[in-house]
């Protein structure tokens, strides 16, 4: 697909079957329950042949990318059909951390070197990349760092901590938000093995996407572009986006589950899907989707200020659809829905920890209030 002003609803809808096919057979239930104990065995081996198409195939990791840094060129419209698709298949692996994540900040640096030095490697696959914002108190905040940087010649060092760091533990390139002595935010590439980084592993309700926490004992940094602060606002923007995006497409998935289950099931000689009840959850299920789906779409077509609304409304209604619906389809399921063996805690572990990640639906509201306050003034 090639980037367009308005890319039309035929090429959306052919994008995202290309990729809907793909990851049915790169994240079926038995790749993802594969790679949530991988150890270096069998299952990182798939892991790694998977990324191999979605990198060297279907060209994802750098969708975002200028085309003049080896990427596809994309706008956020046509990647909010990919991360839906991703959503859907419960992907594993670096695709959320590197072209939600990291892309975005490159991007928004306005820094051209830092695409061009990164550009590349990410869009071939070669090199994975992460955001490292939230310390203690986990909030995705930039108010909220205290990691410092200090100048050293030609390069920073930094000091202090980073936590729910996604993939922190495997990406290759780390980029630290910290800030200087004199108060600026700043954005620093780490390399994954850098002296002095102490990367470990956490173990979250999440197992499907990796989390990891980051000492940093004086590590050797290179620091992109100047003052930060905006460029992380924008990027955070985007990357909500990107997980409201995914959101929709994993409550979904979890509606088409409990659907089809519905349909089956036979309770007083009539598939439960019949009963009242029953059609009432599946019908506010669906609603709470297409509204999330909606305000996706209109967010991913916003700018400046207007994405920076769009997003966290985006962000809400994906986060309580998606929360409801995993929950009801564990429910309606019964039995063996609160079953290890059964797909439906998988992604209601996702809806969870996803609730939490990129902020709180308390601080969207907040920031959504904020937001208003200046619009009225």
């Amino acid at each position: 697909m090639t980037q367009t002003s308005q890319t039309s609803l035929e090429e959306l809808a052919e994008f995202g079957a290309s990729i809907r096919g793909a990851l049915a057979t790169l994240s079926g239930s038995e790749q993802v329950r594969a790679a949530l104990f991988a150890d270096g065995g069998d299952a990182d081996d798939g892991a790694a042949r998977a990324w191999e198409v979605l990198a060297g195939q279907l060209e994802l990791p750098g969708l975002l990318l200028p085309e003049a840094s080896g990427g596809g060129g994309l706008t956020p419209v046509e990647a909010v059909v990919a991360f839906e698709e991703a959503g859907r298949a419960l992907l594993p692996g670096p695709l959320f951390a590197t072209a939600a994540l990291a892309v975005p900040l490159l991007v928004s640096l306005g820094d051209d070197e830092a695409p061009a030095r990164y550009g590349p490697a990410i869009a071939s696959g070669e090199l994975t990349a992460t955001v490292a914002l939230a310390e203690a108190d986990g909030r995705w905040s930039p108010a909220a760092v205290a990691c410092r940087a200090e100048p050293e010649g030609d390069h920073w060092r930094l000091t202090g901590g980073k936590d729910l760091v996604v993939d922190g533990a495997s990406a290759g390139l780390l980029l630290v938000v910290a800030r200087t002595a004199d108060g600026e935010l700043g954005v620093f590439a780490v390399d994954g093995g850098a002296e002095g980084l102490t990367p470990t592993p956490l173990v979250t309700l999440d197992l499907t996407r990796r989390m990891a926490r980051l000492t940093l004992d004086g590590v050797p940094a290179r620091r992109l572009g100047g003052e930060a602060g905006p460029a992380v606002a924008a990027a955070s923007d985007v990357s909500r986006l990107l997980l409201a995006a995914e959101q929709v497409g994993g409550a979904q998935r979890c509606l088409d589950m409990v659907v089809a289950y519905a349909s089956q099931r036979i309770q007083f000689a009539r598939p439960i899907g019949s009963f009242q009840a029953i059609k009432q959850r599946l019908a506010d299920a669906l609603v709470q989707i297409e509204s999330a789906r909606s305000a996706v779409q209109a967010a991913a077509r916003s700018t400046g200020a207007d994405l920076s609304r769009d997003s966290r409304v985006a962000a809400l209604l994906a986060t309580d659809a998606y929360t409801f619906i995993s929950a009801q389809n564990i429910q309606l399921h019964g039995g063996i829905g609160f079953t290890w063996e059964h797909d439906a805690h998988l992604y209601f572990k996702r809806a969870r920890a996803g609730a939490q990640l990129l902020g709180t639906p308390g601080d969207q509201v907040a920031a959504l209030a904020d937001i208003l306050e200046t619009q009225v003034d």
